[in-house]
């Protein structure tokens, strides 16, 4: 069998089908397998070439055979077999396969050839990202964790980094809203580490610091590198404390390719919340019925939501120069009625050396324009609550007034007639020119930018019910934000062996330049709905009231660094690295405005030494241990600054007059949040290479943490002062482990898995100078009823504790019975904030992922669990809306009459007590995604290979929880477990979890 040959790169390789039809999609699927599966080679003069490939083992199958500097290739059949026809009997033919070296042999005239391919020990050279530089994966000393782009999850999703979701001990990627096109994943690294500052690691996108992870498309990524040891990340000083992340894009080779990969996506509700029906509603005598009989849930969603994205890339080049662009567009509907993305995107990237190798150019640019309708996440908790006898629409068939329940509001109207939309543009652009002085020494400058504008429009028309009952005026507003981010970055490099003796020598500097800005105008009274907010001016409201409704802002700050590196080993076997980076920030205080950034490593690659190379089982063994420091200044500018602001206006002599004074509590001592990290771990390679992995262990503790704290007033001027106190620390252990199972003639299984354990305590409030609280309790629940707070952040304790009644059980009355802090029984109303306790944490103690990949031939089937282990969560649904207590003319969720123990809840006078009879266990485990695909080498003069994929998302999820998916509530940040607004106090919020199907084809020419 004689083919073009495609060696695919694995990206997205994943799938299972899901249980809902869509005969059309599957029909077009099967014509298209059977099409490819039936092709044919044309018959050509060449010279037929046969042979078998065998390891040390066995014979393998699925092996590529390709004629060198052609497409001609096929792949060996499952006993070992193969035959091909090539253009001469001189030819060379390339032998590759995964996990093995690949071999070249010049055939001389020989047309049979029997193959032996040896075991590939290349995770030893697998090159690993590091700041401002790279290194083997044997040369490493700090704890770093390197994915391809072939490990990524395949998801149909706004931000790439949704793909290594539970790819990463230790990282904690979490998205509330999937199913909302303009949401974005929340990112924590080995846990929080400030209560104020920044909590998401730095984004390092081709080199440049503080790349905007919006502006890339999946199928860019070559690589990602999370740096989680401090001496790893320490070389980015001020912004390192939380972590890096390093994300290198494709480049262009020799070949010259195109790729076509597109997809659409299929989002279905799954594990929703649900409500009476109008029957059960009316039987429980729940409210008044209006005649309709409407399910809300359904009237406020698309199920499914569609969605539909495509990227075209080019690359190509020759020995000097090469090239690769990349473009994109993806047209995505969320699940609730109005929320949209329509998004255009590309990447390019150049590459140059002159013919003396003296010099080396690259560039890259990536523009993106995305045009936006926000989510409307009030529809959900409106159809929560709404009284099923309301209807949509009145007998006119206009949008009914509704005037009842917790929200009085009709979500459908809502969602069609309020505008909120939103136009990103985003360009990030770089270049570098590197100078080889020497074979062993060179420079490199980098100058880059990252920028972004976002503009708002929000527009509320007066045909709304609401407003022609209410104020009867329409409103309309438009909001500007720019951020832009220069950098200028120069290292020089040098390297040295001599002998057993291996150095390497990093310098540099680097300046960057933030400037931020903003424009709003708003106005109401508008003479007509038509222009909704492009003509602010016409409207009469603020004329009228005597206001001008417009402001805007702009400010900066800079960074300038100077930082060092030091890498030696020792006959490949002792490695030893070094850094400091002295670094200064505008936006501290006078005496605080540089700072030192130390790190070390070390690392003993034990099999190296003869008392271990002897042993057959064990191919790689290596002890490291690390230490850095980092920092954070991930906060708002000129608070280390005097500075003035508004306070309203008075009336002199007939005119107004601004007022101005001082605007914060100036802190000239303001500095850097500091972390000091210790790493200790294990690299290992085992059983012939067939398993691999890496075991850590960590310490980090955050010192000065900033944060606003009560100060007295006077004699201060505002009643809270921006300041540095406070420790916290975390611990944790994290394993990763990748396996080769099985591989036995066409069928192979490889395993990879993730878990990490980690432990939080919140050390102190206080320092020298301030002398802090011991606690404070924070997550208000909203209204109704006063429910007071949920939690309490408090020395020598865990973050996320639950801080609330201790329930006793329910009498018959229906009354909620509590524990006061003498241990005696009292219903819950009767309680006081004296008789609240620690009872429970809502941060996982262990989190873990679970990858399957399963190839067959052509077929390739990845199967990837997650979950998260050993906390609370609470049920805020369940307190709100799922007892027989809850208001009346409102519905409720079932388990309010469902035998469940909230159905015993009946009395209302203990309906706003928080007590941890509404706490459960929020441990999942998700069948996360599952992607099933097939690739067909084919040969025709253009098309080399076809690979069609399928793909689900969020298939099952087994926990005992019952608000829903657990996965909804986020558990990152200082305040997990409950569900959170912008501002860390309680919120009904909710927008349903959906399971995706996703169905793709690749195609590479």
């Amino acid at each position: 069998m004689k083919m073009k040959l495609y060696k695919s790169t694995g990206q997205g390789r994943r799938l299972l089908p899901v249980g809902h039809s869509l005969a059309r999609a599957t029909a077009w699927l099967g014509c298209l397998l059977l099409i490819l599966s039936a092709w044919q080679a044309s018959a050509q003069n060449t010279v037929q070439i046969s042979g078998k490939i065998l390891d040390s083992k066995d014979v393998l199958p699925g092996v590529a055979i390709l004629e060198k500097g052609t497409n001609n290739g096929t792949v060996s059949e499952a006993n070992g077999t193969f035959k091909l026809e090539v253009s001469n009997a001189n030819a060379t033919l390339v032998i590759s396969n995964v996990g093995y070296v690949t071999q070249e042999i010049a055939l001389a005239g020989k047309t049979y050839l029997e193959v032996n391919l040896a075991e590939d020990q290349k995770t030893l050279n697998e090159v690993v990202v590091i700041g401002y530089g790279s290194l083997n994966k044997k040369e490493v000393s700090s704890a770093i964790t390197h994915l391809s782009g072939k490990d990524l999850l395949r998801v149909g999703g706004n931000n790439p980094l949704m793909a290594i979701q539970g790819k990463v001990a230790g990282l904690s990627v979490t998205n509330t809203a999937a199913a909302d096109p303009n949401s974005s994943p929340n990112i924590q690294l080995r846990g929080a580490s400030s209560r104020s500052a920044g909590l998401g690691p730095l984004f390092v996108i081709n080199g440049v610091p503080g790349g905007n992870i919006d502006n890339i498309n999946q199928n860019e990524i070559e690589s990602i590198d999370v740096l989680k040891g401090g001496a790893a990340s320490a070389i980015y000083g001020t912004r390192g404390s939380n972590g890096v992340i390093v994300i290198t894009t494709k480049k262009g080779s020799e070949s010259s390719r195109i790729f076509y990969d597109g997809y659409t996506t299929f989002d279905w509700a799954t594990n929703q919340l649900e409500v009476l029906s109008k029957d059960d509603f009316l039987a429980h005598k729940r409210g008044v019925d209006f005649g309709g009989n409407t399910n809300w849930m359904n009237e406020v969603k698309r199920n499914p939501s569609f969605s539909h994205k495509h990227t075209l890339q080019f690359s190509g080049g020759n020995g000097k120069t090469n090239y690769f662009t990349s473009l994109d567009y993806r047209d995505a509907n969320g699940l609730d009625l109005r929320s949209s993305k329509r998004e255009y995107g590309g990447r390019i990237n150049i590459n140059h050396k002159t013919a003396n190798n003296l010099v080396e150019l690259a560039f890259t640019a990536a523009p993106r324009y995305t045009k936006n309708s926000d989510a409307d996440y009030s529809g959900f908790n409106y159809a929560l609550t709404l009284n099923p006898t309301l209807s949509v629409r009145d007998s006119a068939g206009k949008y009914a007034y509704l005037t009842s329940g917790f929200f009085a509001n009709n979500p459908v109207e809502v969602a069609k007639g309020v505008k909120s939309d939103r136009e990103y543009k985003l360009l990030d652009m770089n270049g570098s020119a590197k100078i080889n002085i020497l074979e062993n020494l060179n420079t490199v400058v980098t100058i880059g930018e990252v920028n972004s504008s976002m503009r708002r429009y929000l527009f509320t028309p007066s045909t709304l019910t609401t407003v022609i009952n209410g104020s009867k005026r329409n409103t309309g507003e438009q909001i500007l934000e720019e951020n832009d981010q220069k950098s200028f970055e120069w290292i020089g490099n040098y390297y040295l062996d001599l002998n057993k003796h291996s150095v390497k020598l990093l310098g540099g500097y680097s300046f960057q330049y933030f400037t931020s800005s903003g424009f709003n105008a708003k106005n109401e009274n508008f003479p007509s709905n038509v222009l909704t907010y492009n003509n602010l001016g016409s409207g009469l409201w603020n004329l009228q009231q005597g206001i001008n409704n417009v402001g805007s802002y702009k400010n900066s700050s800079k960074l300038i660094a100077f930082f060092g590196r030091l890498n030696y080993d020792f006959d490949q076997k002792y490695y030893l690295s070094a850094s400091l980076r002295r670094e200064g920030s505008s936006k501290f205080g006078y005496s605080n405005k540089w700072g030192y950034f130390p790190a070390a490593s070390i690392a003993w690659r034990a099999t190296q030494e003869g008392f271990l190379k002897d042993i057959p089982w064990l191919n790689e063994l290596k002890v490291r241990a690390d230490y850095g420091e980092t920092g954070n200044q991930d906060f708002g500018n000129y608070l280390s600054l005097d500075t003035y602001g508004g306070y309203g206006y008075y009336l002199y002599n007939g005119i107004n007059y601004q007022v101005w004074g001082p605007s914060q509590n100036t802190n000239y001592d303001l500095r850097w949040e500091k972390a000091a990290n210790f790493n200790a771990g294990l690299d290992f390679e085992l059983f012939g290479s067939k398993v691999s992995g890496s075991l850590n262990y960590y310490i980090r503790t955050n010192r000065d943490l900033l944060g606003n704290y009560n100060v007295s007033n006077p004699p201060n001027i505002q009643g809270q002062t921006f300041a540095n106190v406070g420790t916290m620390r975390n611990t944790g252990i994290e394993l990763q482990l990748n396996a080769s199972v099985l591989h036995k003639g066409a069928f192979s299984y490889d395993l990879g898995f993730t878990g990490a354990y980690n432990n939080n305590k919140f050390v102190s409030f206080s320092n020298a100078l301030f002398q802090g609280q011991k606690y404070i309790d924070v997550v208000g629940m909203p209204a109704p009823g006063s429910p007071g707070t949920l939690q309490r952040l408090q020395e020598d304790t865990r973050i996320g504790s639950f801080y609330a009644l201790k329930s006793a059980g329910v009498n018959e009355q229906g009354v909620l019975l509590v524990y006061d802090k003498k241990g005696e029984v009292i219903p819950g109303n009767q309680a006081t904030n004296d008789d609240k306790q620690f009872v429970g944490n809502g941060l996982p103690k262990f989190t873990m992922g679970l990858s399957n990949n399963f190839k067959y031939k052509k077929w390739d089937l990845s199967v990837f669990l997650r979950g998260a282990f050993g906390y609370k969560l609470f049920n805020t649904y369940a307190f709100y809306l799922g007892t027989p207590a809850t208001q009346e003319n409102a519905n409720v969720l079932k388990s309010a009459y469902d035998g469940s123990k909230y159905s015993k809840l009946t009395s209302p006078a203990t309906y706003s007590s928080l007590s941890d009879y509404f706490l459960e266990p929020g441990g999942f485990l998700k069948v996360d995604n599952v992607t099933l695909s097939y690739t067909q080498p084919v040969q025709t003069k253009f098309l080399q290979s076809v690979r069609i994929y399928a793909t689900t998302r969020n298939l099952a999820t087994f926990t005992k929880f019952t608000g829903g998916d657990p996965d909804l509530i986020n558990v990152n940040g200082l305040y997990p477990g409950v569900n959170k607004n912008s501002d860390n106090n309680g919120t009904l919020n909710y927008y349903p979890s959906t399971t995706q199907l996703l169905l793709g084809v690749q195609l590479t020419f």
